[in-house]
């Protein structure tokens, strides 16, 4: 889980007392969720966009620039997607709008038949749960990713990695340090690199994942194909009071809204966490018990005696 505390949007209102307008809402609802998947806060994001925190704020509460309505009227005058009128790279050629036009509007299981036939189709890989024995365990800080996955690795005999290590290795400073000096995406860079060559390098491992790992598609694209995924799950309440335990006070920053920050966070990233092939929740019950679910779930799932 990132060290920052996400900040809790004021509810700005309409001007003049008017009607937000619903795209603007949405808009705003987009960017905040975007916000707590990548763990940010919004000073960071104002800092990286030379953008008023306070614009932001008004932003994320639906009465942001309405300048970007005038484009939104132009998109539907022309009939196209206001994506397509801003360039997006799936509205580049006519395959990419064919594509799209057939995934529109499909439900989730057929998305993701659709993203693992692609895969596979390219040679990337689809989804290679159950067959690949490198077992890598997402989830946010305080999931108990560092302290199961030691015991998983020793339990099957396999070598254990905290990609978290590995990427400090490869820039020569903490991670917080390439946050503030090389900035998110350098961090990012390091965090594929680190994937990488983990998988380059282990046929069968354990991987202990950083919490915002899935923020980043083409790297969460890698682990799934290579991978045996597995959510580790918990209440924000144990994340919160592990992370505590561990004398890391830095996700928490005695800010009175930690908990809905943690929360926000955990919404934010739920939805991918949740595309891992196996899920253990590591809150309803103790530690031992907590890692023979775990190791029963997967040794079933690779059919290990």
């Amino acid at each position: 889980m990132s060290s920052t505390i996400l900040q809790p949007a004021p509810a700005p209102c309409a001007p003049n007392g008017s009607e937000r307008h619903p795209f603007l809402v949405a808009l705003g609802e987009r960017v905040r969720a975007l916000r707590a998947r990548r763990g940010l806060t919004r000073k960071a994001v104002a800092l990286a966009s030379d953008v008023s925190e306070r614009h932001l704020a008004n932003l994320e509460g639906g009465v942001g620039n309405a300048s970007i309505l005038v484009l939104l009227q132009v998109a539907q005058a022309l009939q196209c997607p206001l994506a397509e009128l801003l360039g997006d790279v799936t509205t580049a050629s006519p395959e990419w709008l064919l594509l799209r036009e057939l995934l529109e509007n499909r439900d989730e299981a057929t998305l993701r038949r659709a993203r693992v036939a692609v895969g596979e189709l390219l040679g990337t890989g689809g989804d290679n749960a159950r067959r690949s024995s490198r077992i890598a365990l997402i989830g946010l800080r305080g999931a108990g990713k560092s302290t199961l996955g030691r015991m998983l690795a020793d339990a099957l005999g396999f070598g254990f990695v905290e990609l978290s290590r590995d990427i400090e290795q490869f820039a020569g400073c903490s991670i917080a340090e390439i946050q503030s000096l090389y900035g998110m995406n350098a961090y990012r860079r390091y965090e594929r690199r680190a994937l990488e060559e983990a998988i380059q390098i282990h046929a069968e491992a354990v991987i202990a994942t950083p919490g915002g790992l899935v923020s980043e598609p083409a790297t969460f694209n890698l682990l799934l194909a290579h991978c045996t995924t597995v959510w580790l799950r918990a209440s924000p309440e144990d994340h919160m009071r592990r992370v505590r335990a561990q004398g890391d006070l830095r996700p928490m920053a005695a800010s009175e809204e930690a908990m809905q920050d943690l929360k926000n966070i955990l919404a934010g990233r739920a939805a991918f966490y949740s595309k891992a092939e196996l899920h253990v929740d590591t809150s309803a019950q103790p530690l031992p018990e907590t890692f023979e679910l775990l190791a029963r779930t997967v040794r079933q799932a690779l059919q290990l005696g």
